[in-house]
């Protein structure tokens, strides 16, 4: 086991960074030892003498004149006593650490401007001065990093130039590891029938990607920095051709593809829902067999519209369920947190742990689950500094679920599309916020009215599940059947107050929030009402038998 001992030197008593350079080490696997605050050179190098350990940690945050005499004396003792074959690690001020990388001595010198990420990087053995270095698919990029979560965030302005300098300036600032290419709507839908698109629309929504240069030229732009990986929606057209193009110019991180939307649910496509299915299916395997990870983004967007929790969680499990039997080895699932916005942090939390429990459930040796969490738009305030305190906000609660990757969305959405420095700011904040939680958080996810939400949140998405499958009697895999599938949209039992109206949709489900939990209600009795209830409900009214 390598070993590390630290001390702050000199006259200098401030240790806190040290203890977080030790509890960082001591997470990675090293033995580690603190010697105390203002250690004598003398003392310092006795304890080296002893202990043999393979980096020794220095530390000095007071004026910087003073430092150069110590250091001095410590550098013609380590030559004295041969010393030389150990690594020495400083960690101090800017001013200070200028002085330490002057002194020759230091293998690496840390000014507290470092993330944490990069320190495990040096502990791990890496220098992060080129690309070999930084990992450029998601799941080495996730391991390298872990506990800490890999960030991402979306760029798409409204011009390929201005996209691809902000996207430059991003990977300059080496806040973030994953890049989401945002494509307008015209790019998603009419790329490859670009004489369909409204050009009035361009740079509707994100960058007007025309051309497979416009894609390289985007890539080419984050080689700097620390190399981000990008990814990109699918297309709500020719979506295979479309993921082959993202493939072969951004080396897409992970696909990330609904289930039933992108369809006349949501007006995105004119694709009915059963096609709308069928056609995202065959994405997913298409991705499962070059075994390039997949996120099924489906569940938030009934929650977005208004579905109450249960359903949520149902949509959450059908869509790794989905992505499982269509080969999928690497499923991400996100967490959008925050949504309906009024619903309480516990309450939010338990839905979350809900799905967690059920996605999870299925994983097997060739079936990976990666958390992914983030804050919903509709949360974060028009007013910018209040939207500052919502992005920190959600990112300390969904840290409660320990994910692998954290998508940080924009403070400023609310005001405005966000700019390159928007996003850095973004991911500086939220990097602040898991800093700290990685310093030790009470587990709030054991809260008893938590677990009893979560449990509840389970049984009745196991109601809703069994009703789905009802719908197929005769057909082998009912949860995985296009039109099964459609059929539960059909029929209400997945239903959502916003797609009143719809042709493709029940549209009558109405919900309440109630203790911070959103709940199916019914308007005429005036009261909220189980699962078990709405289902007998619709499955009476369509005169469909219980099978399961």
């Amino acid at each position: 086991m390598k070993k590390v001992i630290a001390a702050s030197i000199g006259n200098c008593v401030h240790v806190a960074g040290i203890m977080n350079f030790l509890s960082l080490a001591e997470k990675e696997g090293y033995a580690v030892q603190f010697l105390g605050a203002a250690i004598s050179i003398d003392k310092l190098l006795e304890a080296v003498r002893q202990e043999k350990p393979h980096y020794v940690g220095v530390s000095y945050r007071l004026t910087p004149e003073p430092l150069k005499k110590v250091l001095a004396e410590l550098k013609e003792k380590i030559d004295m006593l041969g010393l030389n074959d150990i690594k020495w690690v400083f960690g101090g001020t800017e001013p200070t650490a200028q002085v330490a990388k002057e002194s020759g001595i230091f293998s690496f010198t840390f000014d507290g401007t470092e993330d944490p990420d990069e320190v495990i990087g040096f502990l791990k053995g890496k220098t992060f001065t080129k690309s070999d270095d930084y990992p450029q698919d998601l799941i080495s990029r996730i391991w390298s990093k872990y506990p800490y979560p890999v960030l991402r965030h979306h760029i798409g302005l409204p011009s390929i130039e201005e996209t691809i300098a902000a996207i430059e300036e991003v990977a300059e600032s080496k806040v973030l590891d994953v890049i989401s290419v945002a494509p307008d709507q015209n790019a998603q839908e009419h790329f490859f029938e670009q004489d369909k698109m409204d050009h009035r629309l361009d740079g509707a929504g994100g960058v007007p990607l025309r051309s497979r240069e416009d894609f390289e030229a985007l890539y080419e732009a984050s080689r700097r920095g620390n190399y981000p990986i990008l990814r990109c929606y699918s297309g709500t057209k020719n979506l295979i051709p479309f993921a082959q193009l993202l493939k072969d110019t951004i080396n897409n991180a992970w696909c990330a593809v609904p289930l039933y939307w992108y369809s006349v649910l949501d007006r995105r496509g004119p694709r009915t829902v059963e096609e709308a299915i069928r056609e995202n299916q065959q994405v997913m395997k298409w991705h499962g067999e070059r075994n390039i990870p997949v996120e099924v983004n489906e569940s938030h967007h009934w929650s977005l519209r208004d579905a109450h929790d249960t359903i949520g969680v149902v949509t959450a499990y059908l869509a790794a369920y989905n992505a499982k039997k269509m080969g999928v080895k690497d499923y991400v699932a996100q967490y959008m947190f925050n949504v309906p916005p009024s619903i309480s942090p516990a309450m939010d939390l338990a839905k979350m742990l809900a799905k967690i429990e059920l996605i999870e459930s299925l994983q097997d040796e060739n079936f990976t689950v990666y958390r992914q969490a983030r804050a919903g738009i509709a949360s974060l305030p028009a007013d910018l500094n209040q939207a500052k305190g919502q992005l920190a906000a959600s990112c300390q609660l969904a840290m409660a679920i320990k994910p692998h990757i954290y998508h940080v969305v924009g403070y400023c959405e609310a005001h405005h599309a966000a700019t390159a420095q928007d996003v850095i700011e973004s991911c500086k904040i939220v990097r602040g916020v898991i800093r700290n939680v990685m310093l030790g958080a009470v587990d709030i996810t054991q809260d008893p009215k938590v677990q009893e939400r979560k449990n509840q949140l389970i049984e009745e998405a196991q109601i809703t599940l069994n009703a789905i499958k009802s719908l197929g009697a005769n057909v082998d895999d009912p949860l995985t059947d296009p039109a099964v599938l459609a059929k539960a949209v059909k029929t209400g039992i997945l239903d959502a107050p916003h797609l009143r109206g719809n042709e493709a949709a029940c549209g009558k489900l109405v919900t309440r929030l109630v203790d911070g939990a959103l709940y199916a209600y019914d308007e005429n009795e005036k009261r909220v009402i189980s699962e078990k209830e709405r289902i007998d409900r619709i499955l009476s009214q369509n005169k469909i038998c219980h099978t399961v």
